[in-house]
This record gives C-alpha cells, sequence and structure tokens, in this order.
C-alpha cells in the first residue's frame, strides 16, 4: 500500500501503531524482526587486499627492484654478501608494509571510537510516554517526533506538522526547502509533501510522524547499497608525506646512477658499483616517515577528544594551525548558556509577562518530568513562577525563526482566546499600536548597556471564530506588554583563550543574533574589544557590495549583531576570498552552509542541532570557545612535531650517504655497510622519532603567527638545518671515530680491507656506533625548531626517554650478540670508541643551542 496516499487513520492502522506508539515489548520485537536502524557500510576491503596494498605503493616498488637485483647479483657473482642485502631489503618491505597497516588499522578503531563520543539520538512517543532513544533502535511504528534542526532518522510519514519544512538536499541534491503536511497525496511518491525521508534535515516547525522503514530499507540506504564503497581520499598533509617521499626517492634513485657511472669511470667493477648505488638508494629513502605521520595525527585526534574537541576529518587538525580568523557565536560559546532574568519592564505587567512566558515557548514538558529547552525561555519560566497555576491550552503555534525573530502562539486560556508573541525588540514593536515609544526605548537601551539579552513580549485578546485563522494574519495591531532582560554570563576562562587568540596572530569577530549594544558590552567584559569597535547589524551588511564588506573586515575591532545564517555565510565567503584560513562557530540548522563553506567548522556539541554537527568538521563537546583555542594549539603542535621528527630523521642520511662518497672518491675503505644502514633506519631511529611526535606544546607556539597555508611542510629551512648542520657533525663524529680504529690497527692510506677482515669489522661498527650515539643528542635538539631544550625542560617529554632506552638495548644487541653480528656485519668494540663520539653529541647540542640562540635575538 502506498502510505503517502491515504489517510493518518489508514497510516496507523496498517503499520499496527496508534498516536501513544508502540509498547516498549513490541519495540524490542520488531527491531528483532526489521534489526537496527543503521546504514550498513559498502562491503569493505578485505584486510589481507589492504595489507597487499602496502607491499605496491611507490617505495616498495623501488625496493622490490633493488632486492631482485640483489639476488641476480648473488647468483652471477656468489660471496658478496648481496643474498643477505637481498633479504634484508626485503625485511625492510615487511617491516614497513606491516607497520603501516598497523598503523592505519589503529586509525581506523580510533576513529569509530571518537564516532561513540557522540550518539545519534531520537525523540519518540512509545507507551505514550515522550523517550529519547538511540536511533538505531527505532522501529517501523514508532512515532517520531520532529523539529527543527533535527535529522530525520527514518523514512517518516507526517502525522502532524506546524510549519514543518524540510530540506532533502543530502537524498536529492536539491537545497531547496519543502513544507510538509499530514494530508494524503496522490501524486508521485518522491514528490510527496507528507513524506520526510531518513538523512534529511528538519529546517523549521514541529510535527510528529510515523516510521514506516528504516536502515537499509529506508531510500537512503537504498541508494547507499547501490553505491560502491569509495576509499578515504588522503589528507593534504598526507599527500605532501607521499610526495616528499616520492621526490626523496628519485633523487635516491638519481645519485645512485651517478655514482654507479661514477664507479665505472674511476676503474671500478660493476658489482661493486652496483652495491654502492644500491647503497646510496637505501640511505636515502625515508622507511616509515607516512605510517609515523598518521600516527601522529590520530593520537593528536586523541588528545583534542580529551580535551573536548571532537575531530571528525584528519586533514583538520593541520588546517587548525594555520586558522587566520575565527568567527564565533556568543551565547554559549563565549558565554555560559545560563540565562538569568536581571530586570523587566514596566513592573506593573508581571502577570501578563509570566503569562506569555508560560504558554509561549518550546519548552519539553514532558520528558521525565525535566523542562528541557531553550536556556532564554527556562530562564523566563524560572523568574515568572507565580502563574503556574493557569491552566489552558495552545491551539496553534508558529515557531521561532531566524527570519522572524519572534514565535507566536494562539491558547485558550480559562475561556479566553489570546495571541501571545515575544521575541527581538525591533520585530515586536513594529506590530504593536499605542505605545509610549520614547519611554520604552530608554529602558531598553538601557539594559542592553548592561550586557542584558532584552526580549520584547505582546499580546492580543480574540475571539473565539479568530483563533481559528492563521497566525500571520493575526500578527498585528498586537498589545505591548513589556520587555524582560536577562543576563548570561561569560564563561571564566574565556578571557585568557581571547587574549592567548590576539598574541597567536589569530583575529576574532563577533558574529551574533543580539543586539548592538549587548554584545559589545559583553565583549568588553571579556577583552574582544578594547576601544570603539566597528558594530554592524544584519540590515547594513546586507545592503553592503563584497567590496564594501571587504574594506570594514580590514578593521581589528568588528561586532556583527543581527545576522541572519545567509549574512553569515557572506562574511565567511569574504574573508576566505581575502586570503583568510576562517574557523567558524554554529550550532543551528540554518549556520550549516557557513560551516561548511569554513575552513573549519566548529559546531557545539551540547547546544548544536544535527544539522549543524553534520556539517562541521570539529565538535565541541562543551560548547566552549577556549576550547577552541585549545585545539588550535593542538593543530599548530602536531604540524610541528612531524617537522621536528622530519628533522631528525632527515639529518641521519648525511652520515649515511658521505661514507659511499668518500669510499667513491679516496682510496679508503667504505666506512658503513647497507645493513648497517639499515640497523639505523629501521632499529635505533624509528622508537624516538614517534617519541618526538607526541612532543608537547612548546611554551612560543601560540606566540607566533598563523602558519602560511604556503608553507611546505619540508622545506629549505628544515633540509639546511637537517644537512648543513646537524647530519655533518653526526658524519664528523663517524669519520673520526672510524679513523681512529683504523689508525689503532696499523692501517695506511690506499690500504683495501677485506669485509671480513676484524679490523675493518670494528672499524664500521665504531661508524655506526658514533650516528646512534649523536642521533641521541639529536632528538634532543629536534624537540623544537626554535625554543632550547634548557627551557623544554629535559623530562618535559619522558616517551624521549623510552626512546632512547630502546634505541640503545638495539644497539647492544646488533653489537655484542652472535646473530647481530652476522646479519649487520658488526663485531663487538671496546666501549672507550664509545667515548670518542660523546664529545660530538655535546658539540652538536651547542652548535643548535647556539642556532636557537641568535634566532631567538634575531627575533627580539
Amino acid at each position: 500500500m502506498k502510505l503517502h496516499s491515504i489517510t493518518v487513520n489508514d497510516v496507523l492502522s496498517e503499520l499496527k501503531t496508534s498516536l501513544e506508539g508502540l509498547t516498549e515489548k513490541e519495540a524490542e520485537i520488531r527491531l528483532h524482526e526489521y534489526g537496527s536502524n543503521e546504514i550498513k557500510e559498502s562491503k569493505k576491503t578485505p584486510l589481507f587486499v589492504r595489507l597487499l596494498k602496502n607491499f605496491t605503493h611507490f617505495l616498495a616498488v623501488l625496493l622490490w627492484i633493488a632486492a631482485t637485483l640483489c639476488f641476480i647479483s648473488e647468483y652471477f657473482d656468489p660471496g658478496q654478501g648481496l643474498k643477505n642485502l637481498g633479504i634484508a631489503i626485503i625485511g625492510v618491505i615487511i617491516i614497513n608494509a606491516v607497520f603501516t597497516f598497523i598503523q592505519e588499522y589503529r586509525v581506523e578503531k580510533a576513529l569509530l571510537e571518537l564516532k561513540k563520543l557522540l550518539p545519534f539520538n531520537v525523540a519518540v512517543i512509545r507507551d505514550g510516554v515522550v523517550k529519547t532513544i538511540d536511533a538505531t533502535r527505532l522501529v517501523p511504528g514508532d512515532i517520531v517526533i520532529l523539529k527543527e534542526g533535527d535529522k530525520v532518522p527514518a523514512d517518516i510519514r507526517i502525522i502532524k506538522a506546524n510549519y514543518l519544512m524540510v530540506n532533502n538536499a543530502p537524498l536529492t541534491g536539491e537545497s531547496s526547502t519543502k513544507l510538509l503536511t499530514h494530508a494524503p497525496f496522490e501524486g508521485e511518491y518522491f514528490d510527496s509533501p507528507n513524506i520526510a525521508f531518513a538523512g534529511t534535515h528538519i529546517v523549521s516547525g514541529e510535527g510528529l510522524g510515523v516510521c514506516y522503514a528504516t536502515g537499509m530499507a529506508t531510500e537512503f540506504g537504498k541508494i547507499a547499497h547501490a553505491t560502491t564503497a569509495v576509499e578515504a581520499s588522503l589528507s593534504p598533509l598526507q599527500k605532501e608525506i607521499v610526495i616528499i617521499s616520492r621526490i626523496v626517492a628519485m633523487i635516491a634513485f638519481f645519485t645512485g646512477v651517478v655514482f654507479f657511472i661514477t664507479g665505472f669511470l674511476i676503474g671500478k667493477g660493476f658489482w661493486e658499483n652496483f652495491l654502492f648505488a644500491i647503497g646510496i638508494i637505501i640511505a636515502n629513502v625515508p622507511e616509515g616517515l607516512l605510517p609515523t605521520v598518521t600516527l601522529s595525527l590520530a593520537m593528536g585526534s586523541l588528545r583534542m577528544a580529551k580535551k573536548k574537541a571532537l575531530i571528525k576529518r584528519l586533514n583538520s587538525v593541520e588546517t587548525l594551525g594555520s586558522v587566520t580568523v575565527i568567527c564565533t557565536d556568543k551565547t554559549g560559546t563565549l558565554t555560559q548558556n545560563k540565562m538569568e532574568v536581571k530586570d523587566f519592564y514596566p513592573h506593573e505587567n508581571r502577570k501578563t509577562l509570566a503569562m506569555i512566558s508560560l504558554f509561549c515557548n518550546s519548552i519539553d514538558k514532558s520528558t521525565d518530568n525535566v523542562l528541557k529547552g531553550d536556556p532564554t525561555e527556562l530562564a523566563l519560566l524560572n523568574f515568572f513562577k507565580d502563574t503556574e497555576a493557569l491552566k489552558g491550552e495552545i491551539l496553534s503555534k508558529r515557531p521561532f525563526s531566524s527570519e522572524t525573530k519572534r514565535m507566536s502562539v494562539v491558547a485558550r486560556i480559562q475561556n479566553e482566546y489570546f495571541l501571545l508573541t515575544k521575541g527581538a525588540f525591533e520585530t515586536i514593536i513594529p506590530l504593536c499600536e499605542q505605545i509610549e515609544t520614547e519611554s520604552i526605548l530608554h529602558v531598553y537601551n538601557s539594559m542592553m548597556e548592561k550586557g542584558l539579552r532584552v526580549i520584547a513580549f505582546a499580546f492580543k485578546k480574540l475571539k473565539e471564530e479568530e483563533s481559528l485563522m492563521n497566525i500571520e494574519n493575526l500578527e498585528k495591531n498586537l498589545t505591548f506588554a513589556g520587555i524582560a532582560g536577562l543576563y548570561d554570563p561569560p564563561r571564566p576562562e574565556v578571557y585568557d583563550a581571547i587574549k592567548a587568540c590576539k598574541t597567536a596572530g589569530i583575529k576574532i569577530i563577533m558574529v551574533t543574533g543580539d543586539a548592538g549594544k549587548t554584545a559589545v558590552a559583553i565583549a568588553k567584559e571579556i577583552g574582544l574589544v578594547k576601544g570603539s569597535p566597528v558594530v554592524l547589524e544584519g540590515g547594513e551588511v546586507e545592503k553592503m557590495s563584497d567590496i564594501e564588506l571587504h574594506n570594514v573586515l580590514q578593521n581589528e575591532e568588528i561586532i556583527f549583531c543581527r545576522m541572519t545564517p545567509s549574512l553569515k555565510l557572506k562574511i565567511v565567503n569574504t574573508l576566505m576570498l581575502d586570503g583568510e584560513i576562517v574557523a567558524v562557530t554554529g550550532d543551528g540548522v540554518n549556520d550549516a552552509p557557513a560551516l561548511k563553506k569554513a575552513d573549519i567548522g566548529i559546531a557545539m556539541g551540547i547546544a548544536g542541532t544535527d544539522v549543524a554537527k553534520e556539517a562541521s568538521d570539529i565538535i565541541l563537546l562543551d560548547d566552549n570557545f577556549a576550547t577552541i583555542v585549545k585545539a588550535i594549539e593542538e593543530g599548530r603542535t602536531i604540524f610541528e612535531n612531524i617537522r621536528n621528527f622530519i628533522t631528525y630523521i632527515f639529518a641521519s642520511n648525511i652520515p649515511e650517504i658521505l661514507p659511499y662518497i668518500a669510499y667513491v672518491l679516496f682510496k679508503i675503505p667504505l666506512p658503513l655497510t647497507i645493513m648497517q644502514i639499515l640497523a639505523i633506519d629501521l632499529g635505533t631511529d624509528m622508537l624516538p622519532a614517534l617519541a618526538l611526535g607526541a612532543e608537547k606544546p612548546s611554551p612560543d607556539i601560540m606566540k607566533k603567527p598563523p602558519r602560511s597555508h604556503k608553507d611546505r611542510l619540508l622545506n629549505f629551512k628544515i633540509f639546511r638545518r637537517a644537512y648543513l648542520l646537524l647530519g655533518p657533525i653526526e658524519a664528523l663524529a663517524g669519520f673520526i671515530t672510524f679513523f681512529y680504529v683504523l689508525k689503532e690497527g696499523n692501517w695506511h692510506y690506499g690500504e683495501m680491507l677485506s669485509q671480513a677482515s676484524p679490523l675493518y669489522l670494528q672499524a664500521t661498527t665504531a661508524f655506526l656506533s658514533a650516528i646512534i650515539i649523536t642521533q641521541i643528542a639529536n632528538v634532543f635538539v629536534c624537540r623544537s625548531n626554535e625554543v632550547s631544550i634548557f627551557k623544554l625542560g629535559f623530562f618535559s617529554n619522558r616517551l624521549i626517554y623510552w626512546g632512547i632506552l630502546t634505541e640503545i638495548l638495539i644497539s647492544l644487541l646488533i653489537i655484542y650478540t652472535p646473530l647481530g653480528n652476522q646479519f649487520f656485519q658488526t663485531t663487538p668494540i671496546d666501549p672507550k670508541y664509545f667515548l670518542l663520539a660523546i664529545p660530538f653529541a655535546f658539540l652538536l647540542i651547542l652548535v643548535d643551542e647556539t642556532r636557537k640562540f641568535f634566532n631567538f635575538i634575531k627575533l627580539k
């Protein structure tokens, strides 16, 4: 049967339900029969296929080719150790693939855990009582309560509607709204005005509907089922890491070829040249860089969740670090959203104001005997308690909307009929007759200057036949009842948060629906403005051209008041065209366009509607502006940490590459073998690098201006520091230790040593140990590019010490165990050789601390 073409009673009969809703017992039976109300994900790529993909990316293919050539070389020229090298390279591929897979799997699980922090609830009537349930437990036959801002949880046939409008964009792609009604419809199913489809959004009004399809049986579910799985794209930062990896790999391959040819020119044999070409490639390839970055982003997201900022998209983490402007609401974000009536006028009209407050509201009075709803309406009800004994019923209602800025109801109270209205002062006054405008304006302005939010009240007595008319036709010739001033105290932590933003070079613009004087008073109280800010009302902004708005936005202190969501979007658009990286806060359904458009959309987790949360990138679980600042600090920190461990990893490339260059150009034994390079890159360096990714924010992270979006992750400064400062000191330590060992063994320049020679094994092992010791110093200096390690504190990141301890243990296994000796071509050495490298570790710290000092002087 086509439910859209039959009456409400027939629909209820067909679905075996009533206006009292299902019983809990029947709901449980139906849940078992129909299954949970959720869209099942398209069939995922099997885990083993996802694991195999990590063996076939660009770097892996490069290493597979190298391993194959090693085995071919071993076949034609046995005894050169190329078989072990091939095995080692395959080990690199396996370790890298498994590590990447584990990190991807952990990220996926972490994001699933984050989703659990934000359940999707729905209000239903069961056993005649309004209850809030998890949307997954919704079943056909449930009576669902719909109101502005809700996401429709299933396919629903409307049975009651009051100015109920839906946006079908998520289903149809068209963003126009449709007015819903309960009346039968004889046309096409998808055109029916009495159906609200799952996944769409309620734009305004309120109503009741009966659920008739859930989960995969909904139209949304059918589309999802027919759609193949689309793999999530990499974030911009992850794409940049891939590009970096490819560039470095190509440089490595090119360098290897150049040295292969150079070897021929100076008379070296094919296999010898091939060995060195492979060594150069291995030394340059950044194994494990991409999974380390992914892990840092995921762990950063989890840290933000603990700070009450729920990150929905990983790439939002990196964008946060470059935010230049925050467009923020006032109520609930900068303030506590704890409204309290401080004054009202005229005092003799208290009972009338109380009557309007009691009946003209959207408070939910039926859930567990606890009043729930808008804080302003709750404050009015709490203040005007003296008329709670009034009995009456609401006959019709026109809900509040951002366009009208008021709410009206028709009510029968003690056998009399009234139109009761409340809303913004400027929308109520024009509807009233015979009022003393001058005296009312004086009180109104006085309240606003105290930072009070002003609500105006009006009413009209109706004849019985008038009570049946449309409310729009009744909203005229009203009697002015008075105004009430409500105070919403600022959040205590906001003052410091705003100060931190200003220090960090982030501009804050208040965009509020409140009146200008109220907004300015609060802005001054929280330190948002100091002087005389530019204050613009919605009507003024609406008339402005894009150029005029651009010019206004150049001012340092701006407040936009009486703003509509469309004007909020206009401001965001203009800022983004000016090249600003914009974060915008919102909680209402009509905030969704601005949240979607902004570089970072931030929805309120408590007061926010489902639509706002859906459109956002970040959800504040505490609706607190100060949490935004913490999230920006975390975003900046994550980006800096990634740069720091890239510097750390790249610094060791120089002492790995230079031995090959020295061998080819000078008559010396090869100071470092390929196997020893692998011992560093995949052994000793990995955990200290991960520890750098967990570094806490540096003390000056919020004293710097926002990062330019043109600022690349891997820039010349990082290359210069890693390749021209830190790396050469490590290489110097290695060469001096290497030649000291050779000199003690009576080696003479030009003498070539066998790879199995005890002296050669001692010398290369000493070179390896020198790199490891200087890398221990390097992990400390790489904790920050600018801040001294003495200022950071040696024990502020304890993971560093766990990383160093692991590094030392791995080193001892490589140098002092038979298995380590055999596989990595090492031998036990006298501990005195370690002492030779220690001065260079201190030299590395001294040189980098000096660089930081002079950079600090320059900045001063």
